[in-house]
């Protein structure tokens, strides 16, 4: 059975577990859940990375989604060096504005802080990163510079092709049809308060809801409750049941979610199209910070 083989009879979760992967030869993984997540170790994201074990590593990315580079001492230009390796980085609206809080006047590096004082965390809710882009992020870069004392902080991931393929076949039919508004105000605005600069507004385009990877080939589902605002082909009523059912549907599917435990020297990688993630704030009224760099592909998602 190749990795991207059709469902056929089976279910969903059940054919990505089984499917088969090729051993690697330069890196050193460990799948952290069977349907998305994996350790790796074996890997230097610091310096230069031989062509063969980068060519490993982008595969570990498309099979698992979310990798978790264990070990690592990088600064902030071996951080956005090893991220340029995947494609452009991309330059966060609201990096100036954060970049007070987090110590880096850097438009590449989306710096946060998190302590007593804090009203809020960064991606307390599930969400694709910055979906209301014309390009959305592909791929995003976590490095969690200091870590709460008592422990926790983790960050959840669901599988988005997953959820969308373990819905029925009348269902994903109409879903494949439509398109839905991703707002930056509904995600930055009401979510946090932030206002875009002066004569500038934040940021909205209109997605498919259901999207076809360009690595994979594979569809997933592109519509999350921090930035997507109504879809485009149904009526208001229609768009908020069809919306509401689809984010309890990715919520409550543990089988396709994992939750990525932080630890020293931890450089988090993941598909920012194929899953969605949640920041768990569990440490008040302790501290946690970090820098995240982003790559673009240069279009967004495409039915």
């Amino acid at each position: 059975m190749s990795f991207y083989q059709d469902f056929n009879d089976k279910t969903a979760t059940e054919v990505w577990s089984a499917a088969a992967r090729e051993p690697y030869q330069t890196l050193q993984l460990t799948r952290l859940a069977p349907t998305l997540g994996a350790e790796v170790r074996g890997v230097d994201v610091s310096g230069e990375i031989p062509d063969a074990q980068f060519a490993e590593i982008q595969r570990a990315l498309r099979e698992n989604l979310v990798l978790a580079f264990r070990g690592q001492t990088l600064n902030s230009e071996q951080h956005k060096a090893f991220a340029r390796r995947f494609g452009t980085l991309h330059r966060h609206v609201l990096a100036k504005s954060r970049a007070i809080a987090g110590g880096t006047d850097d438009p590449e590096i989306l710096a946060w802080r998190t302590g007593a004082e804090s009203r809020f965390t960064a991606g307390d809710a599930w969400h694709h990163d910055v979906s209301c882009d014309a390009n959305p992020i592909w791929a995003s870069f976590l490095h969690v510079t200091h870590l709460p004392a008592g422990g926790g902080g983790d960050t959840a991931f669901a599988n988005m092709v997953l959820a969308y393929e373990s819905l029925s076949e009348p269902y994903k039919a109409l879903l494949d049809k439509l398109t839905a508004i991703h707002d930056g105000a509904e995600g930055w605005t009401a979510g946090y308060g932030s206002k875009p600069e002066p004569g500038k507004t934040f940021p909205a385009n209109e997605h498919p809801v259901v999207a076809r990877h360009p690595h994979s080939g594979r569809k997933f589902l592109f519509v999350n409750e921090a930035f997507t605002s109504h879809i485009v082909q149904l009526s208001r009523s229609e768009s908020a049941s069809v919306l509401a059912h689809l984010y309890r549907h990715i919520e409550k599917q543990l089988a396709f979610q994992v939750r990525v435990h932080w630890e020293p020297g931890t450089l988090l990688l993941w598909d920012n199209w194929a899953t969605q993630h949640h920041a768990v704030w569990d440490y008040f009224p302790q501290a946690r910070w970090g820098e995240r760099v982003s790559v673009q592909l240069g279009f967004g998602p495409r039915a």
